[in-house]
């Protein structure tokens, strides 16, 4: 039987398959292409540019440097649009419509005739969306991004989106700076389109997308605003096509070695915690385990390399001029697996020796020097964290990460709205913070909201880190000590849901602890009077499909009817 490719692929049905392709191609002449075009392998662009994404500001000259290189190559490009999310413009949070964008790019990839294709992301929930899509769909991809910000100035001050947003924020709650310097703040920044200027959930899923081999080499870090981004998105439209030729599919390279190699990336460069919650809901798609304890030992063993913010000093324009992603794969080459293959066609071993020499530079650090040993990731047990809670430790404080202290809990996000800031809030700077009902039901949607913000009157007297612990996940731009992703969430009666204002909660990150000092047999009472927070059930839509299928963090708060199960495999 002879392969379909381009215009014959998945062709429409009404009975009659030589008919589909003739009124096809009649409809098609209409965007004024030529035989010769519609003769030749059809490229997919998967274009998310918005009004509402800055983030994916220069999202058309991408796309149109990726028609230039599949054209090039001798294909016809086909550039389709799919919903596109930003962090900041999305009701009630962007990980609420991320497996919507899945869903969406998952079916243009196998309802629309192509036999690749590129996908253009950048901002947080893209592209693991995109990638979750890609798994699925399982025809050959490759993943390009929109590349990060450049950083700007306030005054002296150099200044990126977000960790200075939330610096200057807090600065703005406690009273040392005024009203007319936090709205100067604001304009100056995000000085250019692109993703967030440090390593947020975007440059870190960039950062292990390319560790992954989905990506070609060098793509992670060039800014939004170079040249390089162009022709980086230019060699992509090419590559493309040659990967249709091979049949190359995303199943021959997400593999349980490659998450791997994504997730010790991700400790070294002392990535976005979102990076877990991704990362499996891209592994889930191909029946991959994210084993957490594994994870947690790698962490032992890679230590944190990239002086970044939020967890060190320089920016991602700066990690783009010291090499990108090449120093940080030498430097961990000894603990890579080198064979897995990569959208070249090579493998990753191949690829990091032919990487463009070195230079002397300050950002990414050598194994023998890191910025922070011991994991910049910690995988939680206990009583409290339930299945698990982590911690980004090399944002944390370090006299808190071994804390007893009593609790203030805060029910939902409205709760926390309504209570933070009250001055008569019984607070003391000792307590750890609470927020239970954030979850994936919870929010719903898991929302970034654990960064809790420091209670106002503690926040004016010079207070700038607490144990903040939750059931919702926050930014990669954020810092502080603040445990995530405690599962199952309380509103489902996981482990948050028994807390209660007063009681003694021990965080013990060395031993990788998190309990909650309360009886047995009081917190067996306290299950057994729990009922499920006040809430409607939504009754239409993607609402009521979200909160009937929706899985907890550990399994990438994905739908349960789009992972493959049973497991197959685990990693790392």
């Amino acid at each position: 039987m002879t392969k379909r490719t381009g215009m014959r692929r998945g062709l429409t049905r009404y009975g009659d398959e030589e008919f589909s392709l003739y009124l096809r191609k009649a409809f098609i002449k209409a965007m004024g292409y030529s035989d010769d075009a519609l003769s030749r392998p059809v490229i997919g662009i998967a274009n998310t540019f918005s009004e509402f994404n800055a983030c994916h500001g220069n999202a058309p000259k991408i796309v149109e440097a990726v028609k230039r290189g599949v054209m090039l190559a001798g294909g016809l490009p086909m550039e389709f649009p799919t919903i596109s999310l930003h962090e900041s413009f999305a009701y009630p949070t962007s990980m609420y419509l991320r497996n919507l964008m899945a869903m969406d790019t998952e079916e243009m990839m196998l309802g629309l005739p192509m036999d690749a294709c590129v996908l253009i992301g950048g901002c947080d929930k893209t592209v693991p969306a995109q990638l979750m899509a890609a798994a699925s769909a399982d025809i050959p991809a490759i993943q390009v991004v929109t590349g990060p910000m450049l950083s700007g100035t306030h005054g002296e001050q150099r200044v990126g989106a977000c960790t200075d947003c939330r610096r200057f924020w807090g600065d703005y709650r406690a009273g040392r700076i005024d009203e007319v310097e936090i709205n100067q703040v604001e304009s100056r920044l995000v000085p250019t389109a692109g993703t967030c200027g440090v390593m947020g959930t975007a440059s870190t899923m960039a950062c292990m997308t390319e560790a992954m081999g989905m990506m070609l080499p060098g793509g992670a870090t060039i800014p939004t605003v170079y040249a390089d981004r162009q022709r980086h998105a230019e060699a992509a439209g090419a590559r493309a096509m040659m990967m249709a030729k091979e049949g190359l599919r995303p199943s021959d390279i997400i593999t349980p070695k490659s998450i791997a190699n994504a997730l010790r990336v991700l400790l070294a460069i002392g990535g976005s915690t979102n990076g877990v919650v991704h990362i499996a809901a891209v592994a889930g798609r191909l029946g991959i385990e994210i084993d957490m304890e594994a994870f947690d030992r790698m962490g032992e063993e890679t230590p944190v390399l990239v002086d970044l913010k939020p967890t060190g000093q320089f920016y991602m324009d700066d990690l783009h001029r010291a090499g990108g992603m090449a120093p940080i794969l030498r430097e961990l080459k000894p603990l890579l697996n080198l064979d897995c293959i990569t959208v070249t066609g090579r493998t990753l071993g191949e690829e990091i020796d032919a990487l463009p020499a070195g230079h002397k530079q300050n950002v990414v650090r050598p194994l023998s020097d890191p910025i922070h040993s011991g994991g910049g990731i910690a995988f939680l047990k206990g009583n409290l964290a339930g299945d698990g809670a982590i911690i980004k430790q090399s944002a944390c404080s370090g006299e808190l990460l071994t804390h007893t202290a009593r609790a203030v809990v805060f029910d939902s996000l409205e709760d926390l709205a309504l209570r933070i800031d009250d001055p008569d809030l019984d607070v003391v700077a000792d307590d750890i913070l609470i927020l239970r009902n954030s979850g994936p039901k919870g929010a719903p949607g898991m929302p970034e909201a654990g960064y809790i913000p420091i209670p106002k009157k503690l926040a004016a007297q010079g207070v700038k880190d607490m144990v903040r612990i939750s059931d919702c996940r926050m930014s990669g731009t954020a810092f502080g000590t603040i445990v995530l992703h405690a599962s199952p969430e309380a509103a489902v009666g996981g482990p948050l849901s028994l807390v209660e204002t007063g009681d003694t909660v021990r965080l013990d990150v060395p031993n990788r602890l998190l309990e909650l000092e309360v009886a047995a047999g009081e917190l067996e009472r306290r299950r057994a009077a729990w009922t499920p927070p006040p809430g409607t059930q939504p009754e239409r839509g993607y609402a009521k499909l979200f909160m009937e299928h929706i899985l907890q963090a550990g399994e990438g708060v994905d739908f349960d009817f789009l992972v493959k199960r049973p497991y197959t495999a685990k990693t790392p």
